[in-house]
């Protein structure tokens, strides 16, 4: 396939994509603008109570983004009126039949012009609310199918999941569909509707017993993980991403659907600017507590492989397989994955954070320079929680003795203290999948489309979507660290 037939595929599109204020639908917008500027809309749906608001988040949300200074720089004085011709802004809320979107005109113009459907909205936290999490990452992507079957023009849904609802696998992870019911626990059956139901019973039932809403809050999110994990998956949000698989694969019927699994997305590597990216992904939280000083040790073995892919890389993929797909009355699974390819240890990352900051030192708040120091890092969990219980868990026994014998004068320290120490030990216990796993994504599907794009050596670089190009201590010490430094938290 050529990158030429992937520009001309795009040229008088319309497409409808969900989660467009994402950090990876912000990409794929800037893409397709700066590629194809003939594309003739983007339809951006976009969670809000009306179009003026919905206008408004496009604006400051994603126009208003470093990412698009390429494409600025570009129109010069006709960005403002191109961008304004291309993009459309959606009321609306995939968590609602119709996509919540109200206007009945607007629905009928998006059913008559859509011709792709690009959904990447989703709820990635791993202890998410489960009544949440269903809504959004399950209920979501039926609702998308629902409305994609109405659209008369229909070539593709693409539907961006996550590598990751393998659970805890190890070994070769194939590019294998989920069928409807299917766990990763051999003795159960997962029955999307009795979990909507035992949702509704269990918030009647706080309802009645007049919780506070921060009491149902934390009874949501510890029902999710419960159920999670009865049914073999490691947190809610992966447990509900495989749940959309099911219903998508389910019900699509002949509806032409690719489902695209990106392992842990990282800032962009090359294009449009290198390094840019939007809070900060699983790995970066080490950096930035790194950074401030809140990391006293790590836990995870180095050794492993941290199957990560830049942000451009995958939206790359988006593109060539919507490309390759389009009109084809299949179901098709691709993992865009590092593991295999081009495999990326945490030892690279931990090495390549530590050389950056021995060169770029921190400044404390007082302007002094902070010593780069390496941290402790535990091999396996038994080390992790002697360290814990000696440097945390006994220090707080010993504060409590005091705090009861002086009658409670120090009972705010402790409790603080305890809430840390509690918090800390639930990030742990939801990230010790991921710092331990011992699985690799096979891409075999995803290496097909690329010897495909080789044959085109003159604009292959344009859909770059090959790890095996990335030098990853490069990447991380140059590229993606100063990046989350520059742009984690704008």
């Amino acid at each position: 396939m050529e990158s030429s037939r992937i520009v001309e595929f795009l040229k008088d599109k319309s497409i409808l994509i969900t989660g467009s204020t994402g950090f990876l639908a912000k990409i794929f917008v800037e893409k397709v603008l700066r590629v194809q500027p003939d594309v003739k809309r983007l339809f951006l749906l976009v969670r809000a109570a009306d179009a003026a608001s919905a206008d408004q988040r496009v604006q400051t949300e994603i126009l208003g983004k470093d990412l698009f200074k390429v494409l600025r720089d570009k129109h010069g004085d006709g960005f403002h009126p191109f961008v304004a011709s291309k993009l459309f802004p959606v009321a609306g809320d995939i968590v609602r039949e119709d996509l919540g979107i109200q206007d009945a005109n607007l629905r009928e113009k998006l059913w008559k012009e859509v011709g792709i459907v690009v959904n990447v909205a989703a709820t990635t936290s791993f202890d998410e609310r489960y009544d949440v999490a269903l809504g959004i990452n399950a209920l979501g992507a039926k609702h998308i199918l629902e409305f994609a079957r109405r659209c008369v023009r229909l070539e593709m849904l693409l539907h961006v999941s996550t590598a990751y609802v393998a659970g805890e696998q190890s070994g070769l992870i194939l590019e294998k569909k989920f069928l409807m019911g299917e766990t990763l626990k051999g003795d159960t059956y997962l029955d999307i509707e009795a979990e909507l139901r035992l949702v509704d019973k269990k918030k009647r039932e706080l309802r009645a017993e007049y919780a506070t809403e921060e009491v149902e809050k934390l009874a949501m999110k510890r029902l999710g993980i419960k159920r999670a994990r009865y049914f073999g998956w490691p947190n809610t949000y992966v447990c509900t991403k495989a749940m959309g698989e099911m219903l998508l694969g389910h019900l699509r019927g002949d509806l032409p659907l690719v489902i695209l699994r990106p392992t842990i997305i990282t800032s962009v590597h090359r294009d449009p600017l290198p390094g840019w990216i939007e809070g900060t992904r699983t790995i970066d939280s080490m950096i930035m507590g790194y950074v401030k000083g809140k990391i006293a040790c790590l836990f995870g073995d180095l050794d492993f492989v941290a199957d990560v892919v830049p942000g451009d890389m995958v939206v790359n993929a988006m593109m060539v397989t919507m490309a390759a797909h389009s009109n084809q009355r299949s179901e098709f699974i691709y993992h865009m994955s590092s593991s295999v390819r081009n495999p990326m240890t945490y030892s690279i990352l931990e090495q390549s954070a530590y050389r950056y900051f021995l060169e770029n030192p921190r400044v404390g708040k007082d302007g002094r320079i902070i010593k780069t120091r390496r941290v402790p890092v535990f091999r396996n969990m038994t080390g992790f929680r002697i360290y814990m219980t000696l440097r945390y868990k006994l220090p707080l026994g010993v504060l409590h003795l005091i705090n009861l014998l002086s009658c409670g004068r120090f009972g705010r320290g402790y409790n603080e203290l305890n809430r840390k120490y509690k918090f800390v030990m639930h990030l742990v216990d939801l990230y010790e999948p991921y710092a331990f796993f011992r699985g690799c994504f096979d891409d075999l599907n995803m290496e097909r489309l690329r010897m495909a794009m080789k044959k085109d050596d003159a604009g292959a670089s344009m859909f770059d979507f090959d790890p095996k190009h990335i030098d990853w201590e490069d990447y991380f010490y140059r590229i993606h660290v100063p990046g989350v430094l520059q742009y984690g938290f704008k």
